[in-house]
């Protein structure tokens, strides 16, 4: 019986973990693709090459328009800037070669290398999974100011995670190693923050760093991580009191001051939480949208999450294999980072729960 539940866990925990996989391989292979194929019904998941098998034996590359089953027309324009097309009604004028198919013998519609329009037997189009590496190097070209966009991403993650571990910390420390009057009362306050949500603030700040002169500048944006959030604080307040009394307080008997004793004796002893918190801080400023978005005008000074929307609006249609391949650049640095701190996410999440 303990057999069967294991494997029903382990199996329904293949299946999540697979459902929630799905988007990430669906958006790897829209990076991998033509920009035809990322649109094509029925959808592929593989990134397909098309190439047209000559009367030779040789393969010459080309790129796939549409599968004709039924009698259809492919129609000859008369001008050379028209591009040809094919119809499933006879023209009652104009030059046209019939396309004899049917489901049984398809035709499939493809354009060669010199921009024509051709309908071809379906067994002599050959397809083969090729990628399209260069997709890459195109995003980052069609992003413009994607070395900006880093640089920016980069230098804010640094100040966040920095301001938000050194203020968190300070603020822990004084919430579980120092009494004081109304100590308790303060930091259910504190706590007490965390039901109120982003966009119940969003206008007042916005009115605040209007007023100081930061609109348009990333300040408002690692500003307020030196001001210690709730939720940090209370990760690193149940790491602290789980360190030994004694050995705080026969530092304080040697001499050392809250500052000596937080710094040489409380912060090496809670790196794991610490790591904890920078992660934490990491993922969200990597990923942060909203507030980019609100304080930053100029598009040098934007984010790489800005600079995926400005990607998607820049053009009259959107060139899902370019954005595709854009959103996995920025997606696997987190994931990467994840996947090495994993081990000490995991213990610092087991050890802050250990004292209460």
């Amino acid at each position: 019986m303990k057999l069967f539940r294991k494997i029903l866990l382990h199996a329904a925990l293949a299946i999540g973990a697979a459902l929630f996989a799905i988007p990430f391989l669906w958006m790897t292979a829209t990076a991998l693709k033509p920009i035809e194929q990322t649109m094509s019904m029925p959808p592929t998941w593989l990134p397909w090459a098309y190439y047209l098998r000559a009367p030779g034996g040789e393969l010459q590359p080309v790129r796939l328009a549409e599968l004709v089953t039924k009698e259809s027309y492919l129609l000859k324009p008369q001008s050379p800037d028209v591009p040809a097309r094919i119809s499933s009604v006879m023209p009652k004028t104009g030059s046209f070669t019939p396309i004899p198919a049917s489901r049984e013998h398809p035709h499939y519609a493809v354009v060669n290398s010199q921009g024509e329009l051709l309908a071809v037997d379906a067994s002599q189009v050959v397809r083969r999974i090729q990628p399209r590496w260069e997709n890459f190097s195109g995003a980052i070209k069609a992003m413009h100011e994607f070395p900006a966009y880093l640089y920016n991403t980069l230098a804010l993650c640094f100040l966040t995670v920095f301001g938000t571990v050194l203020s968190s910390a300070l603020t822990a420390y004084a919430f579980s190693c120092l009494k004081w009057r109304g100590r308790d009362f303060l930091f259910a306050l504190c706590i007490a923050t965390m039901m109120v949500p982003f966009p119940v603030v969003m206008v007042p700040l916005y009115g605040l760093f209007k007023g100081l002169g930061l609109l348009g500048t990333s300040a408002p944006l690692w500003i307020g991580s030196f001001c210690a959030s709730a939720f940090n604080v209370f990760l690193l307040r149940q790491f602290f009191k789980g360190i030994p009394k004694d050995l705080i307080e026969a530092a304080r008997i040697d001499g050392c001051g809250e500052f000596m004793i937080f710094f040489k004796i409380v912060l090496p002893m809670a790196k794991p939480a610490l790591k904890v918190v920078a992660l934490f801080q990491f993922i969200g400023t990597w990923n942060d949208f909203l507030g980019p978005l609100i304080y930053l005008t100029d598009q040098k000074d934007f984010t790489l999450a800005l600079g995926l929307q400005a990607l998607q609006s820049q053009h009259g249609g959107t060139e899902w294999h370019y954005l595709m391949a854009a959103s996995l650049m920025i997606t696997l640095p987190v994931i990467v980072i994840f996947f090495f701190m994993q081990k000490t996410f995991i213990e610092g999440i087991a050890m802050t729960g250990m004292k209460g």
